[in-house]
């Protein structure tokens, strides 16, 4: 079984996978401050309240766009589950070519998606793809017909978009 960890801005989302089924997801908020241990009690109790054994997770794969997050993740997933996360870095490992001028600067959430969205649409369509995430940002990521990354925008989210309109508008 695989562990899947997004850290975000707004939340960490975690899925469990057997095999390409996905078994369950779970949203925490983001909070900073938190522990290894304090997260870990909290996903490990998630896996309790599901019956599911963590000692049956055989790999852990995490994107994060919280920097000071990272090592704390990282901590718990060591601890808790005695695995190392495969990190995506969009600069070394990113399982996609990155045809964009600086790699390091595209988020790992955004060729995360982009991934997703090839292996689920584009591979078989052969088609290029827009992908869409709107989540505390707004992006947009366009990926090729033959599954490189091209690049995208990012923009405010819809919460972030409606604060400013409500803030400057009568």
């Amino acid at each position: 079984m695989l562990l899947a960890i997004d850290v975000g801005n707004t939340n960490i989302v975690l899925g469990v996978f057997n095999g390409d089924t996905l078994v369950v997801t779970w949203r925490l908020l983001t909070l900073r401050e938190r522990t290894a241990d304090e997260v870990g009690l909290l996903v490990t109790g998630l896996f309790d309240h599901e019956k599911i054994d963590p000692k049956q997770i055989t790999g852990i794969v995490m994107a994060s766009v919280v920097p000071p997050l990272t090592p704390i993740m990282q901590g718990m997933t060591r601890r808790y589950f005695g695995r190392d996360a495969l990190i995506v870095d969009p600069s070394t490992n990113a399982g996609m070519p990155i045809l964009y001028e600086h790699p390091a600067e595209v988020g790992a959430d955004r060729i995360a998606n982009s991934i997703a969205g090839y292996e689920r649409y584009g591979r078989a369509s052969g088609q290029p793809l827009i992908i869409a995430d709107l989540g505390t940002a707004t992006t947009f990521d366009a990926v090729t017909a033959k599954g490189e990354y091209l690049g995208g925008v990012i923009c405010p989210g819809p919460q972030i978009a409606a604060e400013a309109l409500f803030q400057r508008a009568a």
